[in-house]
């Protein structure tokens, strides 16, 4: 039986993933064994806390080879800090390279209101997307960041929100996914999207 391999590199909320994955039926294995990796029929890439700290677990412990080896062959789906980490670089505490699946870069957000942006926002859809079948657009997911895509090439754009600016909230390059928001914490809507990330391979 296939399985969504979670990579466990000490970064994230590993728990609350795992159960909103099994409660729309996919399969899971936490993980920091690249074999593990490479036998999963997708990847779901976690993550909190700030940019350079999360990229320097994945390079130390040589899941950022594996994680590049295996996104031609399969679905990966980066959450939070994980869609960031998909960036070419990240400018949060000092300059750092991410793994570079996505165009772009992590830069803090350019807006009027609070930082951190903390709460339910409403996605609008550029592009069309697998991950949104189902999703209407207007529905409204949970965000907790501070940081945010930038310089995206405008093809890769399948989701975005307005803080008082318009803000990059999903990517997508091929079978490389990002979300900026949490789909584990966003209801009903976030379901849909796991459950749509969970039939991507099958």
């Amino acid at each position: 039986m296939g399985y969504t391999a979670i990579v466990d590199y000490g970064v994230g909320n590993l728990k609350s993933v795992t159960n909103a994955l099994r409660y729309v039926g996919v399969s899971t294995q936490i993980t920091g064994e690249s074999a593990v990796l490479e036998r999963a029929d997708a990847i779901l890439l976690p993550g909190v806390g700030a940019f350079p700290d999360a990229a320097e677990r994945l390079r130390e412990s040589g899941l950022d080879r594996v994680l590049l080896e295996q996104a031609g062959r399969k679905p990966l789906l980066g959450i939070c800090l994980g869609m960031q980490l998909l960036f070419e670089r990240g400018e949060e505490v000092r300059n750092c390279e991410g793994l570079g699946l996505v165009s772009g870069c992590i830069r803090k957000i350019e807006t009027a209101e609070k930082l951190p942006h903390i709460g339910w926002n409403q996605l609008a859809f550029p592009n069309d997307s697998p991950l949104f079948a189902g999703v209407e657009e207007g529905s409204c997911v949970y965000f907790v960041h501070s940081f945010c895509g930038v310089e995206t090439r405008p093809e890769q754009v399948i989701a975005t929100t307005d803080y008082g600016a318009t803000v990059v909230a999903a990517v997508q390059n091929g079978n490389v996914y990002g979300c900026q928001f949490h789909p584990e914490k966003s209801g009903e809507t976030g379901l849909q999207i796991l459950k749509n990330f969970g039939g991507l391979n099958r």
